[in-house]
């Protein structure tokens, strides 16, 4: 199948609210507009619906990804895009499982261990008995997916950046490159290390129906297998869609945030002054990379002293150029140790002068003195607190909930994004980035025009039936003489 016949058919899909590939064939076959639009005449067989799904497999998350950013790139030339403002956002999506699909995990991954070593045991003694002989065809006649996927999507190599490093910094980098989880080079997975003794319900249970969606909490109440999908909107009128992902339902939204941010930015080569998401995307590595790039990060912080019954840092005042703390009583809390563990800077004043003050009851019960931790990166925690009194910070938050939000009810709405219809994380993500450049497209469409315009009615048409019938009036002539007549004609298809 040509591959604009497979994208038209997903088109298709997402406009009529089509959820099989058995019920898009029928409706292709039922229909003659979208006969005319896949390019297929009357008497021509139209593919069959396996053959989708045989193709998905064989493209890849790397093709529909370039799909939806040929889209973009459309949106970007049209000057629909103004790449000012950021948006930042996700939803939670039903996963095509349930909840009693789960079993333990280390029951499955045994399972496939096992599965795994017999295949390599058996391999090493038949490999004498088959050599030389063919392999065997599929039934499509077709190689398998994994090596079409290989041969068909061919692995990009990034371009060298023209400057020069020192060996020993080029490796520290990479090595550190290496280390890094990138969000979208992973296609949204999890980090499945445990780090102390923290684990999630995901790392000890998996689902047979669908591995790769994890248990979540839903808004109506309950537990449901889903995963969440993170949109980054571009600030302008028309509300183009730059960035999507898809991860599983564990995954915080605040943790592909700067992934995201950062392939929107260079892909597409926009200057943000601004990114602007709720309040869990501040957090403190989101900000600092945020404002070190000369970006502001318009995202609310967490109060966490709301609840405490004592005088929590903002009741004491740091004065930068003497690098200490000043309590409410006056007294003045001096810098002790540095934790780059923790990131921390600990502020402590003496017990003797602390217990004797009228203050101790609202300041806390310790009898070793008071003591403050100030983070390393504190100075950009204070810089989005300043932005919050201000009124361009006002407007872009209310903005916030009229720009993204609106745009997941009109994917869960109108083209089916309240349940996903695949399974596996890569699947999903398909699904959502042609949910995406279906949406994409509708604001494309309304700016250049929907194409053809219905048979106009009217004088056109009548003087057009008249010229045929009798001859032009203006010019006197017979209709094969009259351009003006013939012309119409040609427009009306008679």
């Amino acid at each position: 199948m040509d591959p604009e016949v497979f994208f038209r058919l997903q088109l298709v899909m997402f406009f009529e609210g089509i959820r099989s590939e058995r019920l898009l064939m029928r409706h292709a076959a039922d229909r003659l507009s979208v006969r005319w639009y896949v390019g297929y005449d009357l008497d021509e067989p139209l593919p069959d619906h396996s053959s989708l799904t045989r193709i998905r497999t064989r493209y890849g998350l790397a093709v529909f990804r370039r799909f939806f950013e040929a889209i973009v790139e459309q949106c970007i030339q049209a000057k629909l895009v103004w790449g000012r403002e950021l948006y930042f956002d996700a939803t939670k999506v039903n996963a095509n499982a349930d909840l009693d699909s789960l079993v333990p995990r280390f029951a499955v991954e045994a399972r496939e261990a096992l599965k795994t070593h017999l295949a390599e045991l058996f391999a090493d003694t038949q490999a004498p008995a088959e050599e030389g002989m063919p392999e065997p065809a599929s039934d499509t006649g077709t190689a398998p997916p994994e090596a079409d996927a290989a041969a068909a999507v061919p692995p990009e190599v990034p371009t060298s950046l023209p400057i020069s490093l020192p060996a020993a910094v080029a490796e520290e980098l990479a090595e550190a490159n290496a280390a890094r989880h990138d969000w979208i080079a992973q296609e949204g997975r999890q980090q499945r290390e445990v780090r102390g003794y923290y684990q999630r319900v995901a790392d000890v249970r998996i689902s047979t129906t669908d591995p790769d969606a994890t248990p979540m909490r839903i808004k109506g109440g309950g537990t449901h297998l889903g995963y969440q999908v993170h949109y980054v909107v571009d600030g302008g009128k028309r509300r183009i869609i730059l960035g999507v992902l898809v991860a599983p339902g564990e995954v915080m939204e605040n943790q592909p945030m700067l992934d995201l941010l950062w392939r929107v930015r260079f892909r597409w080569k926009l200057h943000p002054r601004q990114v602007t998401g709720d309040t869990a995307y501040g957090t403190i590595e989101n900000i600092t990379a945020i404002e070190q790039a000369d970006i502001r990060a318009y995202v609310p912080l967490t109060n966490w002293e709301e609840h405490r019954d004592y005088f929590g840092p903002s009741k004491f005042t740091y004065d930068a150029e003497h690098d200490t703390y000043t309590c409410p009583n006056g007294q003045t809390l001096h810098r002790c140790r540095t934790s780059y563990v923790q990131q921390v800077r600990e502020y402590r004043t003496w017990s003797h002068i602390c217990n004797v003050c009228p203050l101790k009851a609202q300041c806390g019960p310790s009898e070793q003195g008071k003591r403050i931790h100030r983070h390393l990166a504190e100075e950009y925690l204070d810089r989005v607190r300043a932005y919050h009194q201000t009124a361009a910070y006002q407007k872009a938050y209310r903005k916030r909930q009229v720009w993204v939000e609106p745009l997941f009810a009109e994917a869960k709405d109108w083209h089916g994004m309240r349940r996903f219809r695949l399974r596996r994380l890569w699947r999903v993500n398909c699904e959502a980035l042609l949910i995406a450049s279906g949406q994409n497209l509708k604001r494309l469409l309304s700016k250049r025009g929907w194409g053809r315009r219905p048979l106009p009615s009217g004088t056109a048409l009548q003087f057009a039936g008249l010229v045929l019938l009798f001859g032009c009036r203006a010019c006197e002539q017979p209709f094969q003489q009259c351009q003006l007549g013939r012309s119409l004609m040609t427009v009306q298809g008679c």
